[in-house]
């Protein structure tokens, strides 16, 4: 093999070339990063802002809601809301000042939602100003947003109430979304709309949608090019109501310029046909906000108009508790059909009288007349001989003193008195004249009108305890069963028929259908004349007594239950009687010609104390 000499070497100059060859290269693209980077900089960093993606959220159609036969009452439309983008805004003071001279809208508020906004959107999206703008502001806008950079018109879903006052207390109402709602859902905008009451809040999640994306091109003014959906937006779901808006709003007239609640429920299914809370408001008030004034007027009215009567009224029901007294007697053994009393007018406990609403009595009763013509004094001596405890064991075991479970929020559960509970709530012991009160539906006991539906709607069906239901489509939920037996039901039930028959519920009486009731008059006061009682026109309105009439009809294979409250309305049979004779007239048409009623003349004396 042979080898090179040690002495041969690479010729030196190619060596060099390619040393310069490379820095000069390098030297180049120094050059070059230095034009581009720094020369050139601000003018290509210019170009860039000049034409750029973004992704843009596309809002998304909150379910529609119907009634039964598929009326609308809650819709979602578009509107105009407006946006500032503020990579975009060259100057934020004179841009929110220059918002508030074209929308009205307070300077200093303009500038809290924006220093809030800022928090939660990132620089590139619309931080929402005002969420709905009128057609003269958009216009304003539209024509002089160009001097405005930043400014962007945002297509939003504003919730509307086509019923209004009407379906107010069912449906609630939706709002912005405070802090604590935006920190809790972080699918949530600044600016996006939640329910705030009724099945607008309880069924949020249902009724909420998804919301979409889109990618967009803008330039420098932040005006949109060629936009690509990248995810549809998905619509909430919608609801059917069980309610019948016909029903409803014939109700809601009935009670028009008193303060009441009306239930219609069918007993087999607990679904509710009307659910009647008077005085109402306007829940298309709360979407955009309401105003100061305008808020003011609600919360301060003595009447309570944002109150839901049905579920967060509480009321002394009267002797319409009757019922449920009897049901306890005949469950635990104390009385029979037969056992009787006679009732002289009064009933003395100690030294203190206790009065029967008929100041000359009723003379001997059995239970039967004792319901039909609600006889007080037969039900302070079964009180008496009971015991509160007893009472209030057997009233939660059939579904007061508890929430009924329906899909509305802040429902009240009502209060069914004890010893224990006295003592607790006052320092006190409960006394036997407590008890005497109670066994008629006074006192401490309170209930609300729908606790009675439920109760009389589990009567007829067998004693199941049903959900009351808002939904059309929602199978029935048996939340308990009363703790009495079937022969004992029928007996209450054919009771109540009797109080219609000849009793205090005569006014309902009709003959092509079978209908029963129950009146009560229930006192909100103590009155030491027990005359005064008897004179409601004479007495302040707010001292007047509570009307019930808690009552069920059938025909042709349909029945109701249909309870009535009207607060300071006087006697039951009186007042809330031809209330529910109307609902009943819609349920069932109109009565065939009046026929004349061949019964006991005693039996059908028709008495208005209950």
């Amino acid at each position: 093999m042979r080898f090179e000499s040690d002495t041969q070497h690479a010729p030196r100059s190619g060596l060099i070339l390619l040393q310069v060859m490379v820095f000069g290269l390098f030297c180049l693209f120094t050059l070059r990063f230095w034009y581009l980077q720094v020369h050139k900089g601000e003018q290509f960093a210019q170009k860039a802002l000049d034409n750029q993606m973004r992704q843009v959220l596309i809002d998304s159609a909150r379910g529609r809601v119907w009634d039964s036969t598929g009326r609308p009452v809650a819709v979602s439309e578009p509107s105009f809301a407006l946006g500032l983008v503020r990579e975009d805004c060259e100057n934020v003071e004179a841009t929110l000042a220059k918002v508030a001279q074209w929308t009205g809208a307070d300077p200093a508020a303009l500038m809290e939602t924006y220093k809030r906004g800022k928090k939660r959107v990132k620089p590139f999206e619309p931080l929402i100003l005002v969420t709905d703008l009128s057609y003269e502001a958009l216009a304003h806008i539209e024509a002089n947003d160009i001097f405005w950079p930043g400014l962007e018109i945002v297509v939003r879903q504003k919730r509307h109430y086509p019923e209004g006052s009407l379906m107010a207390h069912i449906l609630g109402y939706v709002a912005e979304a405070n802090e604590e709602e935006l920190e809790k859902n972080q699918a949530l905008s600044l600016g996006d709309s939640v329910g705030k009451q009724g099945l607008e809040l309880t069924m949020e999640n249902w009724l909420r949608g998804a919301k979409g994306k889109k990618q967009v091109e803008v330039d420098a003014l932040g005006r949109q090019h060629n936009e690509q959906v990248i995810v549809e937006p998905a619509a909430g779901n919608n609801i059917a109501l069980s309610i019948d808006l016909d029903l409803q709003r014939l109700a809601t007239g009935l009670l028009d310029g008193q303060a009441g609640a009306i239930v219609v429920l069918e007993p087999d299914s607990g679904k509710l046909r009307a659910l009647v809370s008077q005085p109402a408001y306007d829940n298309n008030l709360f979407v955009l906000g309401v105003p100061q004034d305008k808020w003011a007027e609600l919360r301060d009215n003595p009447m309570h108009p944002i109150q839901n009567r049905t579920t967060q009224g509480l009321y002394p029901p009267g002797s319409v508790f009757k019922l449920l007294v009897a049901a306890a007697g005949l469950s635990e053994g104390f009385i029979t059909y037969n056992d009787g009393v006679v009732c002289t007018g009064s009933y003395q406990l100690g030294n203190r009288k206790f009065h029967c609403w008929k100041k000359g009595g009723h003379g001997y009763v059995d239970l039967r007349r004792a319901l039909v013509h609600s006889c007080d004094v037969y039900f302070y001596k079964l009180g008496e001989r009971m015991g509160m405890d007893r009472i209030n064991a057997y009233a939660k075991a059939s579904g007061f003193g508890l929430p009924t479970g329906v899909d509305l929020p802040h429902e009240k559960a009502g209060l069914i008195p004890s010893r224990e509970w006295k003592k607790k709530r006052f320092g006190e012991a409960w006394t036997r004249g407590e008890t005497l009160n109670a066994s008629i539906g006074q006192g401490y006991v309170l209930v609300s009108p729908l606790q009675v539906a439920r109760y009389v709607g589990a009567l007829l069906n067998g004693g199941k305890l049903l959900k009351p239901s808002l939904l059309r489509d929602e199978p029935p939920e048996v939340q308990g069963v009363l703790p009495l037996a079937g022969e004992h039901r029928d007996f209450l039930v054919e009771t109540m028929v009797d109080t219609v028959q000849g009793g205090t519920a005569r006014r309902l009486l009709r003959p092509d259908a079978r209908v029963g009731g129950k009146t009560g008059t229930a006192q909100v006061v103590k009155l030491i004349n027990a005359d005064q009682r008897r004179k409601a026109a004479d007495m302040p309105y707010k001292y007047r007594d509570h009307a019930w009439l808690a009552s069920f009809g059938e025909k042709d294979g349909k029945r109701y239950v249909v309870i009535v409250l009207v607060e300071h309305g006087g006697h039951g049979g009186e007042v809330a009687g031809p209330m529910a004779k109307v609902i009943y007239d819609y349920l069932f048409g109109p009565p065939p010609g009046k026929t004349a009623v061949q019964a006991d003349p005693v039996i059908h004396q028709l008495e208005a104390g209950d």
